[in-house]
């Protein structure tokens, strides 16, 4: 009797889990494809070309030199481009596990950890 219960609390715990990540998986890839589209859509745009002069503008002010206040920019607007690649290369229009999908974000974003580590270790 115990073993009967048990195993229909198992069953019943599956079938809830399986309920869940049904909805994940249709959730998490909607999510992105919205982000994705708030990331590259023309007011994204403008708001990002604001705030990297807002940030050259910044850097200048506190006396950085301007080729290291154009480099600091130009890394400042590609961590929000790599972001969205990062988005789009998940494949957000494909139907995904929530597990396919922290795998590739992970993936990716250890990409571009190595390429930054990379490029760092290459200009100093």
């Amino acid at each position: 009797m115990i073993k009967e219960k048990k195993e229909g609390r198992a069953k019943d715990e599956a079938e809830e889990v399986k309920e869940i990540l049904a909805v994940v998986s249709t959730e998490i890839p909607a999510l992105i494809k919205g982000i994705v589209g708030s990331i590259f859509s023309e007011e994204a745009g403008k708001n990002m070309g604001r705030a990297a002069a807002a940030f050259y503008k910044e850097l200048k002010e506190g006396g950085m030199p301007e080729n290291v206040a154009v480099k600091m920019t130009e890394n400042y607007i590609e961590v929000f481009t790599s972001l969205g690649d990062v988005l789009k290369g998940m494949g957000v229009t494909k139907k995904r596990t929530s597990g396919e999908i922290e795998e590739k974000l992970q993936k990716r974003l250890d990409e571009k950890l190595a390429e930054k580590t990379g490029k760092r270790a290459e200009s100093t």
